[in-house]
């Protein structure tokens, strides 16, 4: 997924209202830039930190440009915009580039699935199982190399397990898929003190047969792919969300 114009490295002034940024241009210009990120962002929005913004020129928008990128004091990328990692995925099962879904030749997005929700693809194949696809933006690390998840309290994410979980009983293929949006990061631990509930119903959806992918993404200004598989934590949970400290294979991944 390549970035509709070329970002531009700004200085973050400050975040506010969620969705809102005060934001200083390299030409000393302060504005405001859209923030597509509901989350915490711990450890991202911080006064100072170099970000990196997409300017657009629509009149129908009220804001001219739109944070997407964070530079951590390390250098690390890590995109903000959680709705990327949709659009990111999506390219990547229509050109078939996932070996562990590329078997699949329909690519349905926004798809309902029961009574109450929808799912963010259906993949349908021929002689295959249609499987159900969840997609979650990670950008959260609280230790080096180790991206979490949630950022915060998501009931919205464990109700999205639950789902998932029912789709596997019902004989659909199951498939939750991290991308994992830092380019520092190596392995992906369930960050179960910010949000006990949601690491019970992921513990439940793998039980129920849910897959559980992650891929780190390759982040430039210019735009974002999918990167290498990256192993999940295993093991007796411990502090953090941190399952004993060791890391096994994702599912499928």
């Amino acid at each position: 997924m390549r970035f509709q114009s070329p970002l531009l490295r700004a200085t973050l002034l400050r975040r506010y209202k969620r969705f809102l940024a005060d934001i200083r241009l390299e030409d000393g210009t302060e504005t405001t830039a859209h923030c597509a990120n509901p989350g915490a962002m711990t450890g991202l929005a911080t006064p100072g930190t170099t970000i990196w913004v997409e300017r657009n020129d629509d009149p129908r928008r009220k804001l001219r440009y739109a944070w997407r990128l964070a530079e951590t004091a390390g250098g690390a990328l890590v995109c903000v915009d959680t709705g990327a990692a949709n659009r990111v995925l999506r390219a990547a099962l229509t050109a078939r580039a996932l070996p562990a879904l590329a078997a699949y030749d329909e690519v349905r997005p926004e798809q309902r699935i029961g009574e109450a929700s929808r799912a963010d693809f259906i993949l349908r194949g021929p002689g295959l199982p249609e499987a159900v696809v969840e997609v979650k933006s990670v950008t959260l690390a609280r230790a080096p190399g180790r991206a979490e998840f949630p950022d915060s309290v998501t009931a919205r994410g464990a109700r999205h397990l639950r789902d998932l979980a029912a789709c596997a009983r019902e004989g659909r293929r199951a498939v939750l898929f991290y991308l994992v949006q830092r380019s520092d990061a190596t392995a992906l631990a369930t960050a179960a003190d910010i949000d006990p509930a949601y690491a019970a119903a992921f513990d439940a959806g793998r039980a129920a047969g849910v897959e559980v992918m992650a891929h780190r993404a390759e982040i430039t200004p210019d735009g974002i792919t999918i990167g290498p598989a990256l192993p999940l934590a295993s093991g007796p949970r411990g502090e953090n969300g941190l399952i004993g400290g060791k890391y096994g294979e994702i599912d499928g991944a």
